[in-house]
């Protein structure tokens, strides 16, 4: 065994004794294809909706302790 694998092995062995586990997570490829393209549209969507402004006022007026 490497001694980066010997790190990396230590490594994982003391985050799951920690009560810690890995896990992938998977996320939007932003340089894919009409990426840039999907994003444009939802946000028309969202922008279109008729409750957009009334939901926008509602989270403005949530009073977050230490924010505003």
């Amino acid at each position: 065994m490497t001694d980066g694998a010997k790190r990396v092995r230590k490594h994982r062995e003391k985050m799951k004794a920690a009560g810690l586990k890995p896990v992938t997570i998977w996320v939007p490829d932003v340089n894919a294809p009409g990426f840039k393209e999907e994003v444009a549209r939802a946000i028309e969507i969202i922008n279109n909706s008729a409750g957009e402004k009334a939901i926008l006022e509602e989270l403005s007026d949530v009073d977050i302790e230490g924010w505003k």
